[in-house]
């Protein structure tokens, strides 16, 4: 696969989520790997002066009396990190939409039942009799879930397999996805969310368009062409699995860019429409795929024909035979080393595959049925009380799910005796760092302030939902644990992420002056999801 083109200005999008861009900003990736472009959005700066009264429960109190949370839901609790004494809680025991903070549960049972070293793995199967370079009979494309296969790990595979002297398959392309059961999405998720990226099908069988492993989705790149001529439109990876409807113009030197991107519903038709203008550079949007079992066939059988080797049946889905034999194989990075994209920039996907990973593990069935009672059952272990809570997906895009700040803060405390917990901690966005794969969806927020690259936290947004829950050292380097839940707020996303960053500033700087810079949009519509999924951090 090609890199994405860095040579002019380059934006990202969910798809559908039109947001302005001054430069994509760079990240550590692998040799070889294609770039994931990432948009610095315009946004308005306003800079806060921050007072304390020197008692921590009266500041707490008066930051929770702003008027953008008059009359919402709200679970705050703050204890010390060692022994747990209560510092400060409103409301801990109300069970509450966490958001994203789910995955903090998630990615908790995951080191514990899957376990840090934990790799998925892709075979490439079969029990045809070879002669010469001909296999008589089908091949196998047997997965695992491994979120990290993009289209050059499929063309390895293909190689692999020519240097074994394999030219010719005279049976069928099985895709073989039966690790994990056949249905791609759990109970709950907003349909309307389905053409997002952010909320990409579940498979054993994937594909990943970046090195940010947003496996499901397809990268959409249109570029502009002369004045009033049609936009250029191309896939990453190229499959014919998508079909692109572009309706897309280039417009005049200088006017705005209004690209969609937008996949219809229950199909794998894309409608690229709007404008991209004379010396705008390309802008990169994600969908997502329906079907990523085939998605992921395409892909492997693209890279076959690239490499030379010809395969005459046709693509199907199935499993792999008994006493299939393996031909070449795939490991993935472990799940340490995942856990960096997947917690930093909130990565949904990973978290279901997680889920059903873990119900394989547990009872034999990669199911949502199997695998969240296994999370629900881990968390207790380390301290956390389940019965008020709801575990409804692995990722908290759903609504169903509910947690309480007290047990958020139990479960925060009770990893710290885990062998993993640095590489738990590690994978927690760092405020104001920001590197995307260290700040992740903190990195602009609270810097320049005591909780610069001091706190550590998972966010979550969902409309009228948003939480941060982590870890920040006090200005005597004393760690506390803090728990922050707000619901059904009647404030902007903007003021009530302030809200949570006043009280996480206060935490690191104690009675000290700070001074808080605030990020909004004005006249951009910015929506209430993790900043990761929308491009605006």
């Amino acid at each position: 696969m090609s890199r994405l083109p860095f040579s002019k200005p380059t934006s990202l999008l969910v798809a559908g989520v039109a947001t302005a861009t001054a430069a994509a900003l760079a990240v550590s990736l692998a040799p070889g790997d294609p770039e994931p472009v990432r948009a610095a959005p315009v946004a308005a700066t306003q800079t806060i002066a921050l007072q304390s009264s020197g008692d921590l429960r009266k500041d707490l109190d008066t930051i929770l009396a702003d008027p953008a949370l008059k009359g919402a839901k709200v679970g705050v609790v703050v204890r010390s990190y060692a022994g747990g004494k209560p510092l400060y809680t409103r409301n801990g025991g109300a069970p509450l939409i966490p958001a994203s903070n789910q995955k903090l549960a998630t990615t908790a049972a995951a080191f514990g039942i899957l376990g840090p070293r934990y790799t998925f793995r892709t075979n490439v199967v079969t029990r045809a009799a070879r002669k010469g370079a001909t296999l008589r009979g089908d091949l196998v494309l047997k997965g695992t879930g491994d979120p990290t296969l993009q289209a050059k790990d499929y063309d390895r595979l293909a190689a692999q397999l020519r240097a074994k002297g394999v030219r010719k398959v005279t049976g069928r392309l099985v895709a073989d996805d039966t690790w994990f059961d056949a249905r791609r999405w759990p109970s709950g998720w907003d349909p309307s969310d389905a053409p997002f990226a952010y909320a990409a099908q579940i498979s054993a069988l994937t594909v990943s368009p970046d090195a940010d492993f947003n496996a499901g989705s397809i990268a959409v790149q249109v570029s502009p062409r002369a004045a009033g001529t049609p936009a250029a439109v191309r896939t990453v990876p190229a499959t014919g699995h998508v079909k692109i409807v572009n309706r897309a113009t280039t417009g005049a030197p200088g006017s705005a860019s209004t690209i969609s991107v937008l996949r219809k519903p229950g199909t794998n038709v894309i409608d690229v429409t709007g404008s991209q203008p004379v010396g705008g550079g390309t802008r990169t949007s994600l969908a997502s795929v329906h079907e990523p079992t085939f998605y992921a066939a395409d892909v492997f059988r693209r890279a076959l024909r690239a490499r030379g080797i010809a395969v005459t049946g046709k693509t199907v889905r199935g499993a792999a035979p008994r006493g299939a034999r393996t031909l070449v194989s795939r490991k993935s990075i472990p799940l340490a080393k995942l856990a960096v994209p997947y917690m930093k920039l909130s990565n949904n996907t990973i978290a279901e595959i997680l889920v059903k990973a873990m119900g394989r593990k547990i009872s034999g069935k990669g199911t949502w049925a199997a695998g969240l009672p296994a999370v629900r059952s881990y968390v207790s272990k380390l301290g956390v009380n389940t019965s008020r809570l709801t575990f409804a997906d692995g990722s908290g895009l759903g609504r169903g799910n509910k947690l309480t700040a007290d047990q958020l803060i139990n479960l925060l405390r009770g990893v710290r005796t885990k062998p993993w917990y640095r590489t738990y901690y590690d994978s927690l966005p760092i405020a104001g760092k920001p590197e995307p794969w260290v700040g992740g969806t903190l990195r602009t927020r609270m810097a320049g302030t005591a909780a610069e690259g001091n706190a550590h936290a998972k966010t979550g947004t969902l409309t009228g939902a948003t939480a941060l829950s982590g870890y920040v050292k006090g200005p005597d380097g004393v760690p506390v644990v803090y728990s922050i839940l707000f619901n059904a707020y009647p404030g902007s996303i903007t003021a009530v992420r302030g809200l949570q960053d006043k009280i996480v500033v206060r935490l690191a700087a104690g009675s000290s002056p700070q001074r808080l810079t605030v990020r909004s949009y004005p006249n951009q519509r910015v929506p209430e999801l993790e900043c990761s999924w929308t491009a605006t951090c």
